[in-house]
């Protein structure tokens, strides 16, 4: 086991050294348990994100309104999400110095901040004005910019996690 630099936070030292963050690191069934979760809870999220965010550019499904796509697919991202944030979490818990030590990892954090930021901005701004363009085969470019942004982000955040798991400090 490698020495923790000093520099690490006292909170951080105290996650990852807790017998929660020991547990679920050190035990066989645990760990694999839970990242397994988290990346199934992934696939499930961002999957169904990537088909309205296609939507939103105009890529797929051109004849079905935006509101009935957005309809179907939000339910099963939100319930991605929350399982794949709790999840994460306990990963975080458990392996805290190492993400904190990791530059991929602050990256991922970014870029989900960034892709939270983007969905608030849609939800809050470009979908005020989807009565004039649901049924629009491709729709308005800041729609399409924010599924665009939304792709990117995603494969930034899965990118950066995955760059996370093999990266040693």
């Amino acid at each position: 086991m490698q020495e923790i630099p000093p520099a690490v936070p006292a909170i951080i030292r105290w996650l990852n050294d807790s017998s929660i963050g020991t547990g679920i690191r050190e035990s066989i069934w645990t760990f694999p348990l839970v990242e397994a979760t988290h990346v199934l809870a992934l696939g499930l999220s961002v999957g169904v994100l990537v088909w309205f965010d296609l939507r939103l550019m105009g890529l797929t499904m051109r004849h079905q309104p935006i509101t009935h796509v957005h309809r179907q697919v939000m339910p099963y991202a939100i319930v991605g999400f929350v399982i794949m944030f709790i999840s994460g979490g306990l990963v975080f818990w458990s392996e805290a110095v190492k993400c904190y030590l990791s530059i991929f990892f602050r990256i991922k954090v970014l870029m989900l901040f960034l892709a939270g930021l983007n969905a608030m901005i849609f939800e809050m701004t470009t979908k005020k004005t989807i009565v004039e363009w649901d049924k629009a085969p491709v729709p308005p470019l800041k729609a399409r910019l924010a599924g665009v942004f939304s792709l990117i982000l995603w494969i930034g955040v899965i990118s950066a996690g995955r760059a996370t798991a093999y990266n040693l400090f």
